[in-house]
């Protein structure tokens, strides 16, 4: 499995998830915009909410937007080995005989992929396990925020 397979990956589940957030947000901001959910007095707060939540599905949309673009930007190059963990890097860590993978994006942090049955997990360098990886080397020893430790068996 190259990393341009699992960046691959990562990008369509972002598409898919901004496709129905979008559909999602048509919906709210018609809702909220629909002459029907009027006030009836000064305790109806449908209209509010209803724009409170067109307001929110709108701000994620950007954000996964935003994301798609940061993601695209990353050319990951199959064939190379990384140095050290950086942006766009692919991580094997290594905590007693579980091995666990993360992949280092600029945004998105938590979402999951499955590539032939493996589980990748991306996170950012703002995630409390990514600002212990970046900068680091196959081999090197780090303490998880779980208080165990992990070595990097791998790095892509």
């Amino acid at each position: 499995m190259e990393k341009s397979a699992v960046l691959t990956a990562i990008l369509s589940r972002l598409e898919v998830e901004l496709e129905a957030l979008t559909q999602g947000a048509r919906a709210s901001y018609a809702a909220a915009t629909d002459p029907d959910s009027k006030a009836e007095n000064k305790y109806d707060t449908r209209t509010l909410e209803a724009s409170y939540v067109a307001r929110g599905q709108a701000q994620r949309v950007e954000e996964l937007r935003q994301a798609l673009h940061d993601f695209g930007q990353l050319k990951p190059q199959a064939s190379l080995i990384s140095e050290t963990v950086r942006l766009g890097s692919w991580v094997t860590l290594k905590t007693g005989a579980s091995q666990d993978e993360y992949f280092m994006g600029p945004a998105e942090g938590g979402l999951e992929v499955q590539m032939d049955g493996q589980e990748i997990m991306v996170i950012t360098p703002a995630s409390p396990l990514g600002a212990r990886l970046m900068g680091k080397l196959t081999g090197d020893a780090i303490a998880l925020p779980s208080g165990q430790k992990a070595s990097i068996h791998r790095l892509r």
